[in-house]
């Protein structure tokens, strides 16, 4: 261990750890979970210290610094250490528990030592050293405070996140789905509705709905981007933007938006964006609308597939692993259940963002930043990895059971729908329950009945005439 000293008096620190004191006083007060910030929050972190220090840069603020002026090679230090904690560098220098102080200051200073620390090395320096020429809050959070960059890098790592992950998984599935519907567009089967029998359509139409509910599930993940466009760096402690260049927001904003590629501006009302994180809760009632979407299609793919015998079976999943430590043989749907936990998870962590981004803004700051923090970025996370699983190792093999499509139309008792026209609903029904008593077909019981000529009856109960608009 090492000591050191910080405004409250000596700390005991790892001995080779680039954190310093405050960073180790909140892992002694916040030993709650066992885990830290999500890695892509300590990326964006990285990523916004480094364009703030190059903000301060252009409008010549370290230069002018009263109190311990950098150097242009102190300055290139900095933001090369803000660089490699964006790359992924240093992780494990992040230990601070995520239930730790409700603005996230603390894990804002471990950012700030640990990159003053590798800078003071880069420069060839002690790191250790009583006196080091960069300093974790004068330089490198020089023009902000934690209540404006904190939720600054969830903006960035969320955003981030859906850009990069999601909506290609999202998109992925949608393809997949499209291309099976063109395939199936021959498989004729049975419709239902309440679970029960229903008019016949294609496996095609069936499948291209699911397709076309990822297609707008994908556009409602992108516009979870735009709550979340405006960043309130720039407002400081509560928004009035004290100790910051009036420029130094709008500058961060366009160098995050210029890494990142997406459009990033300085939020318009910076006590708004200090206090609340409403567009953030926006964002994520989108992400949970996906959630939704995605728990419908496995649930409804799960069912086609269920059998091999005595279910469905209208469908058939690529045999992944054996289902039952008990029943030899079986195997079960194990990629769609993994879906359904997942979005089952997102819709929970939408209850619990809901409740942090109302309960925890208050005046000029939100206090319970951390925890939105980890739901929004998990939830985003986890739908992005088993939606690229679901596409990958369920929907690209599925096939159609042709056979047991075929079958179900003819044998379902929706086909007297067909004889409405014709013969009138009771009529039409009284056959549906007689052939339903006897175990016979609609068609059978018709021929038997004499109902209608032979040529009109084959029209009436033509399944493919039942799946395209009446003219």
């Amino acid at each position: 261990m090492r000591i050191e000293h910080d405004t409250m008096g000596e700390v005991r620190i790892p001995k080779n750890a680039y954190y310093g004191p405050q960073t180790a006083r909140a892992v002694e007060n916040f030993p709650v979970s066992g885990r830290p910030i999500p890695t892509e929050l300590i990326h964006a972190i990285g990523l916004l210290k480094g364009a703030a220090a190059q903000a301060n840069l252009e409008l010549g603020l370290f230069s002018k610094s009263a109190h311990a002026p950098l150097s242009t090679e102190e300055v290139n230090a900095l933001l090369r250490a803000a660089r490699e904690v964006a790359q992924g560098r240093w992780d494990a220098e992040f230990p601070v528990d995520i239930y730790q102080t409700g603005s996230g200051t603390s894990s804002n200073m471990n950012a700030n030592e640990v990159i003053a620390n590798r800078a003071c090395e880069l420069l060839g320096r002690d790191r250790f050293a009583a006196q080091r020429p960069i300093h974790p809050n004068d330089h490198v959070n020089l023009g902000q405070s934690t209540n404006d960059t904190f939720p600054t890098a969830i903006h960035v790592a969320v955003a981030s996140l859906i850009r990069q992950k999601l909506l290609p998984s999202l998109k992925s599935c949608a393809t997949t789905l499209l291309k099976k519907a063109e395939a199936w567009s021959d498989v004729l089967k049975i419709g239902r509705t309440h679970l029960a029998d229903a008019t016949p359509l294609t496996l095609g139409q069936e499948i291209g709905g699911l397709a076309r509910q990822l297609e707008l599930a994908y556009r409602r993940a992108e516009q979870a981007i735009e709550p979340i466009l405006e960043l309130p760096v720039g407002g400081t402690a509560v928004g009035s933007g004290i100790n910051a260049h009036p420029l130094f927001g709008a500058k961060v904003a366009e160098g995050i938006a210029r890494e990142t590629g997406i459009p990033f501006v300085e939020a318009e009302d910076h006590f708004e964006a200090n206090a609340q994180r409403d567009g953030l809760v926006a964002s994520h009632s989108l992400i949970k609308s996906v959630a939704v979407t995605l728990l419908n299609v496995a649930n409804n793919i799960r069912w086609l597939a269920s059998g091999p015998r005595c279910g469905f079976y209208e469908l058939m999943l690529p045999d992944l692993q054996p289902g039952s430590s008990i029943m030899p043989g079986k195997v079960n749907p194990v990629l769609c259940e993994s879906l359904m936990q997942v979005a089952t998870k997102v819709i929970g962590n939408d209850a619990t963002l809901t409740t942090a981004g109302s309960l925890g803004g208050q005046f000029q700051l939100n206090i319970m930043m951390p925890v939105i923090a980890e739901v929004a970025i998990e939830s985003v996370k986890l739908l992005a990895g088993a939606t690229a699983l679901f596409d990958e190792k369920c929907l690209k093999g599925m096939e159609a059971n042709r056979e047991n499509c075929r079958r179900s139309v003819e044998k379902s008792l929706a086909m007297a729908t067909g004889l409405n026209p014709r013969l009138g609903y009771e009529k039409a029904a009284a056959i549906a329950k007689e052939a339903f008593q006897t175990g016979k077909t609609v068609r059978e019981v018709c021929l038997e009945k004499k109902v209608l000529p032979p040529e009109e009856l084959e029209q009436a109960l033509d399944p493919w005439a039942m799946i395209r608009p009446q003219e």
